[in-house]
């Protein structure tokens, strides 16, 4: 995919991973935020319903093979995984369509975003790199966050950590709108749902896991039998807003369900397949477009200028 060709997204993309790497530090041949992680290789069958909804193709054939990446927050690729800064979750899914041809979902286990827009966003991590979080009171971050009520709720939302990255839940950070061969239109929110229902620890129960506690029972999960998501459109009412990511939609609208995922094997080569590949928030394929949310093209530019970073750092580090 192409940079963008606004002079001021790219360097409002390159002024945020500036900023990834003053609270990280540098890694190179990771990623930003989200840095640990792991690839799963498996299949989608959509639901009956799902063509209703869209035309996309992957809504409208039997099944489409598809790569599905779990990962910690951070951009620190060592960071034990109960940590909690190490929530939210992430969880991105790749449909494989063709050669060469794709389109992702991101998502993450947190119902929401800290920011509005790029730079809302921006200002938000330069208060946190100027605070230390164990003193707040006084800090930048305590200013930023009592001026930016919606970042405050996001902050304040329960994020525990996961008996398992198969029992969590994650949420489509911006609304797509989806269009079927009718060519009605509908806006929706992508919600990732495990088959084997959500479930979470106490922190005292996750601090009491092993660094690699979700790598590892993932890879004892797996090795007995698929890990089962279901991927799930909650769609608004009138009047919900679709362009702003810190707005919830009530839990009492229509939810969906598009069809199941099924993850039988690590992708080989992971490291490797982890440092190559560059999810895409936009989802560039007929059928499914992104709202008007401010977000997405600056995500898809920071996907894409840290992704190429990435590629050329050439890192032979293990991903895990």
């Amino acid at each position: 995919m192409p940079l963008p060709t606004d002079e001021k997204l790219i360097a409002l993309s390159q002024d945020l991973l500036k900023q990834f790497d003053t609270i990280f530090g540098l890694h190179p041949g990771f990623r930003p935020a989200h840095a640990k992680g792991i690839l799963l290789t498996g299949t989608f069958r959509p639901t009956p319903a799902a063509a209703t909804l869209t035309r996309a193709p992957h809504m409208n054939r039997e099944s489409t093979p598809v790569w599905v990446r779990f990962s910690d927050a951070t951009g620190l690729p060592l960071i034990p995984d109960p940590n909690p800064n190490a929530v939210p979750k992430g969880c991105a899914i790749r449909f494989h369509l063709a050669e060469r041809v794709h389109t992702d979902i991101i998502s993450h286990s947190a119902n929401g975003f800290p920011a509005r827009n790029g730079q809302e966003f921006l200002e938000f991590l330069r208060a946190l790199a100027a605070s230390d979080p164990t003193k707040i009171a006084g800090s930048p971050l305590e200013a930023f966050l009592g001026s930016h009520p919606k970042t405050l709720a996001f902050v304040q939302l329960p994020k525990p950590a996961p008996s398992s990255f198969a029992r969590e839940q994650f949420f489509g950070i911006t609304a797509m709108r989806f269009t079927n061969k009718d060519g009605q239109s509908r806006h929706g929110r992508y919600r990732i749902v495990p088959e084997a229902g959500v479930d979470h620890l106490s922190d005292a129960a996750a601090a009491a896991k092993g660094e690699n506690y979700l790598f590892d029972e993932l890879a004892e999960r797996i090795a007995k039998g698929p890990v089962t998501l279901r991927v799930v459109v909650q769609l608004p009412n009138e009047g919900d807003k679709v362009n702003d990511a810190t707005e919830q939609w009530p839990d009492d609208r229509t939810q969906m369900d598009l069809g199941v995922i099924a993850l039988t094997a690590a992708v080989p080569n992971n490291a490797h397949e982890q440092q190559w590949t560059i999810f895409d928030p936009i989802p560039r394929v007929d059928g499914i477009d992104p709202s008007d949310d401010p977000l997405i093209e600056l995500r898809a530019a920071v996907y894409l200028i840290s992704g190429r970073r990435r590629r050329a750092a050439g890192a032979s580090t293990a991903a895990h």
